[in-house]
């Protein structure tokens, strides 16, 4: 057998390496390709097919609540704990830029099917879009929020406040919006600021403003456990054919406030009542199916709500409360009619 000179054997192999590296990297493209193939399919495979997809939105109930600070938005997350179930019915809170533009988000965003409002919300629609009302129904009035005119000492009346520097509180809070459409009707026209209460009120114990304006459920701890100098009160607001629309007469107690109220005395004011609603869909609409559902569920477990664990405002709600202004959803007045629940039960 001839042999192939040394040189001559390392021109071949370099002639073959060349190859060599080229099938090397075919085959290790080939795996690559098939493990990449085969990854896609094992996460096919994890993903929800359509159908699962479907059964999983097709429960969903979308609920703007509010800003991520405010009583709505903890009422709805609340409320989602306890009517969960699974991909049967899936309640959904969402943060928004306050309960006041939770109307709005009910109108026109999409995925949303219910909302917590203050009622005096659709006086922003009142010219522009009076119809407004019979596209929005109620499922249940949650809790009143009281106003809280709270004035510095030399402030006498409602009327000394034209002219001084009033505070509502942030934008987005049920004081700023209610607040000032409120005033609006005394016909007070008040230097209006929208800074925290907290800063507000320290500016207000130093003269630099007159009163503070809060909306919300009574008590407020601010008033119960600030100390406060003599002839720092609440005033009086009385509840008569202006705010019949929206609002409801209220009162604010010596026991809720023993540090400004004197016993046997009581400050009249009035109330914004917060309620849950839900867009008017058609009856045998999905979406009209799911909000029925959740008003099934919701109100037939309304005493795991009251129970403790969860906000003290559960405890004081009638499920057969009504809303100024607003129809009852059909299924919730169903609901009622069905378990005989009247005003008064407790």
């Amino acid at each position: 057998m001839k042999k192939v000179p040394r040189s001559h054997s390392l021109l071949l192999l370099a002639g073959f390496m060349p190859v060599a590296m080229m099938l090397q990297t075919a085959c290790l493209e080939a795996q690559n390709a098939k493990s990449t193939k085969a990854d896609v399919q094992v996460i096919r495979r994890s993903l929800p097919q359509e159908s699962e997809k479907d059964r999983v939105n097709a429960w969903t109930v979308g609920l703007a609540g509010g800003l991520l600070e405010g009583a709505p938005i903890r009422l709805a997350s609340e409320m989602a704990r306890v009517v969960d179930d699974g991909t049967d019915l899936h309640l959904l809170p969402i943060v928004t830029r306050g309960a006041t533009d939770n109307l709005n988000a009910l109108l026109y965003l999409r995925g949303v099917d219910t909302a917590i409002i203050n009622s005096d919300a659709f006086e922003e629609y009142k010219i522009q879009a009076p119809q407004v009302r019979s596209r929005i129904t109620y499922l249940l009035n949650l809790f009143p929020s009281e106003l809280h005119v709270f004035v510095r000492p030399e402030i006498t009346n409602l009327q000394d406040l034209a002219g001084k520097r009033v505070n509502f509180n942030t934008l987005g809070t049920a004081a700023a919006y209610s607040g000032p459409l409120i005033f609006s009707r005394l016909g007070i026209e008040a230097d209006k600021t929208f800074i925290p209460h907290q800063v507000a009120l320290e500016q207000m114990r130093k003269g630099e403003i007159s009163a503070v304006v809060f909306i919300t459920s009574k008590p407020v701890d601010a008033f119960v456990r600030g100390r406060w100098e003599a002839g720092f009160k609440f005033l009086p607001v009385h509840y008569d054919s202006r705010f019949e629309d929206y609002y409801l007469p209220a009162t604010l107690e010596p026991n809720e406030y023993p540090n400004l109220i004197k016993p046997g005395e009581r400050v009249s004011t009035i109330a914004v009542s917060t309620a849950l609603v839900a867009f008017n869909w058609p009856p045998r609409s999905n979406r009209y199916q799911r909000v029925a559902r959740l008003v099934e569920y919701l109100f037939s477990r309304i005493d795991r709500l009251q129970a403790p664990g969860f906000d003290a405002k559960w405890r004081s709600i009638n499920l057969a409360a009504t809303v100024p202004g607003l129809t009852r959803f059909h299924a919730a007045q169903e609901w009622l009619d069905r378990n005989s629940w009247r005003a008064e039960s407790p």
